[in-house]
This record gives C-alpha cells, sequence and structure tokens, in this order.
C-alpha cells in the first residue's frame, strides 16, 4: 500500500508540474508554414521565417529554460500538401504553435487537425474571417488582418471620396471570396452599389479579358481582391488598358509593399489599400524593417511579416508565464488580458472569438515624386481604431461566442 501511496504522489506531482505539447526533445518548436515558392512567396515566405527568427533572437533564444526551434516549410498552396505536413510536425517532430499559413485553404483545413493535438496555429498572411467565425476554435489565434477588416476601413473612406459604384475582379478560392463577400456587404449597406464581379484562378498571368469586363461595367471604383504575384499583374495590365487611378478609384483591401515594388510606384500611384503597417512610421518598424529586409533580399516588410514576429513574441511569453505549451490554455491566457502587446501593429485585445485586433490604417501609394527613399510607397490618410475596424462580436457566427453569451 506504502508503494501504491508513494507513485500516487509522484504522479500527482508531476501533473502539477509543466506540461509541454511536444516534450520529447526538450525544445519549444514553431513550425512556419508558408508560400516560399509561389504567388506570396514575396508577403510571406522567407520574410515570415526570418521574423519569427528575429523574435527568438530577442526573446534570448529560450524560454523557461528550454531552447526554442524553429522549422518551416512550403505548402505550395495546396490545402492537402500544406495538411500533410501540419500532421507530421504534430504527430511526428513535436511543433506546439504554426505561424503565418498564407493561404486561407491550408489555414481553414489546419483548424481541425490543430484542435485535435492542443497546438495553437496564428495565421498571420491569412484573411478569411471564417477563422473567426464558424470555423474558430479555441486553439486558434488569428493576428494580422481579416478581409473584413481592412474592407470595412477602405469602403468607408473610399464611399466618403464619393466611389458609388462598385466592381470586382476577385480570385477564386477561400480569401478572394471570403474578401469580395465582406467588401460587396459594407458597400451596400452604406448605399453604393456592385455592379457585378469577375473571378480568375490563383497564380494568373493574362487579366486582359477581367479587365475588359471591369472597364466596360460602368463602374467607377474597381476591386482588386487578390494578392501577391496576381494583383501585381492584374494592376501593371490594367495600366495598358487605362483602367489607372486618374480614372477610376482603384482599391486593393490585401496590398503590400513587394507589389508596389513588383508594379511601380507610375503603375500603382495613388491606388488605396488597407494595412496595419507603414514601416516609415517610428523608430521601431523602422529597426525592425531594415533588419529584415538585411535578412530577405532587401525586401522591406509590411503588416503579414510584422504579424508573424509580434505573435512569435506574445507565444512565447504566455509559455513562459505559464510554463506549458498546452494549446487551449495558452490561447485562454492570452484572451485573459487586458491588453496584448503588439511592438509594431499596435496593442490589441485578443477577442473570444480568437480575433487579434490592433488599429487598421488606410494607404495612399505615393507618385514617384513623393517617394523619398526605397521602398517608401505609402502615406498614412487614415486610421481606424481596433474595436471600430474588425466584425463587431456581437455579430460573430463563432460557437465560443455564442457559448459564452
Amino acid at each position: 500500500m506504502r508503494s501504491v501511496a508513494g507513485l500516487l504522489g509522484i504522479l500527482a506531482c508531476l501533473a502539477g508540474g509543466p506540461t509541454y505539447a511536444g516534450d520529447k526533445s526538450g525544445t519549444v518548436k514553431l513550425g512556419v508554414l508558408t508560400d516560399m515558392t509561389g504567388v506570396y512567396s514575396d508577403l510571406t515566405g522567407n520574410g515570415s521565417v526570418e521574423a519569427a527568427k528575429m523574435a527568438i533572437e530577442k526573446f534570448g533564444g529560450k524560454v523557461d529554460g528550454r531552447p526554442i526551434e524553429l522549422v518551416f516549410a512550403d505548402h505550395q498552396n495546396k490545402a492537402d500538401v500544406g495538411l500533410g505536413i501540419l500532421r507530421r510536425w504534430y504527430e511526428v517532430d513535436d511543433v506546439d504553435a504554426t505561424l503565418d499559413f498564407a493561404n486561407s485553404a491550408v489555414a481553414l483545413g489546419a483548424v481541425q487537425v490543430t484542435r485535435d493535438f492542443n497546438r495553437v496555429m496564428i495565421p498571420s498572411g491569412v484573411g478569411t474571417t471564417d477563422l473567426t467565425g464558424s470555423k474558430c476554435s479555441p486553439n486558434t489565434i488569428h493576428w494580422t488582418w481579416d478581409s473584413y477588416g481592412n474592407a470595412n476601413a477602405l469602403v468607408r473612406s473610399v464611399i466618403r471620396q464619393g466611389g458609388k459604384k462598385w466592381f470586382f475582379i476577385t480570385v477564386d478560392y477561400a480569401f478572394g471570396h471570403s474578401l469580395e463577400d465582406n467588401v460587396s456587404k459594407i458597400v451596400k449597406a452604406s448605399g453604393a452599389e456592385v455592379l457585378g464581379a469577375v473571378r480568375h484562378p490563383l497564380n494568373t498571368s493574362d487579366f486582359s479579358s477581367y479587365l475588359l469586363t471591369a472597364q466596360s461595367s460602368g463602374a467607377d471604383v474597381i476591386v482588386l481582391a487578390s494578392g501577391g504575384a496576381d494583383l501585381s499583374n492584374a494592376i501593371k495590365q490594367g495600366r495598358e488598358f487605362g483602367i489607372t487611378s486618374d480614372k477610376f478609384k482603384l482599391v486593393a483591401p490585401q496590398f503590400n509593399l513587394a507589389v508596389v515594388h513588383a508594379a511601380g510606384l507610375e503603375a500603382t500611384r495613388g491606388l488605396l489599400a488597407a494595412g496595419s503597417l507603414n514601416w516609415t512610421k517610428n523608430e521601431t518598424t523602422r529597426a525592425f524593417a531594415s533588419e529584415l529586409a538585411k535578412r530577405n533580399r532587401g525586401i522591406h516588410p509590411d503588416a503579414l511579416q510584422a504579424g508573424v514576429y509580434s505573435s512569435v513574441l506574445a507565444y512565447l511569453g504566455a509559455v513562459a508565464k505559464l510554463k506549458t505549451t498546452d494549446g487551449r490554455k495558452i490561447v485562454e491566457y492570452l484572451k485573459s488580458l487586458p491588453v496584448v502587446q503588439d511592438p509594431l501593429l499596435g496593442d490589441g485585445v485578443l477577442r473570444a472569438d480568437g480575433r487579434m485586433t490592433h488599429p487598421v490604417q488606410i494607404f495612399q501609394v505615393k507618385s514617384p515624386g513623393e517617394s523619398k527613399e526605397p521602398w517608401d510607397y505609402f502615406k498614412t490618410i487614415d486610421e481606424i481604431p481596433a474595436d471600430q475596424a474588425f466584425r463587431p462580436l456581437s455579430e460573430s457566427e463563432c460557437p465560443l461566442v455564442k457559448a459564452a453569451r
């Protein structure tokens, strides 16, 4: 009997100690699942990997005395490839948290797998609102942006400038559908008109038919509901057809510095966009951008890669505080904080639906004469407070929110 009692006592002590999801290798392991070679690679990709490394270095390389290890992989913008990698990471490689994702279909597919293994997923380069809506999870934090937040900020600004008739050129998968749906609803609710939409496959090289349809639609606002190389190609080819900011209000809800760099200031000047980081804002954002550019072929970052950096710091801070990598406990702790610190995007609140809120800025692309240094492409013309930018919790379809009501 004494031996049984002693064993129970040992087990009780173990149960009360630190708990780590993997715990086979003695490390806290992070994974960056991203687009390393495809249409979003300049917006996420190697820059997201290096941003995660910078955050780990900032944290000192260890948490709770355990080394922090980073792995990364290219999902090739294929959900089956991404989920295969993710399952191996959780089941075999002991990855505790996965970041970035860079593709909405991959991220949505990852929700249940991450929940089943009780790890944490923190999408940064993903726009679908389903992650904090019907597909929300106690193991998911949607960190950087979503299509509602950017759409809400942009639509209100453009309508104030006289935009009445809207037309969409949309990438044909979950990200584009979510973007178009959110923008359309806000446009209609604001009293403006949606004339129609055309949809193009991911990684399209020829936009001529889509652009001609938009041009002949009678719209005064053309929304480019895509990203990465698709967005850059649409803008460049649009200029050849006379679709410029001088004749139309060109709106890109998911727009990045790399797109401007690829398309050129002459082609993109005047375009309106929403985002959460203008790297020239202050000394902190400048220092981050300059260091990441050194590590990433000179490419200056904006919100997507900055969000990876900030979310890694927040995750590691939670691990240090709780002495665990238990996924649900980590997310619950961050939700309990009155303010979650984000040194780059702005401090905010992690809501019950998993949405990390922060201010959303309205950018206008500078003219060549306004740009004073390399990668100086955006001027901030407005900023929407965090509590006004994102979908209200009262409208949420998240089961976690409904259960708390």
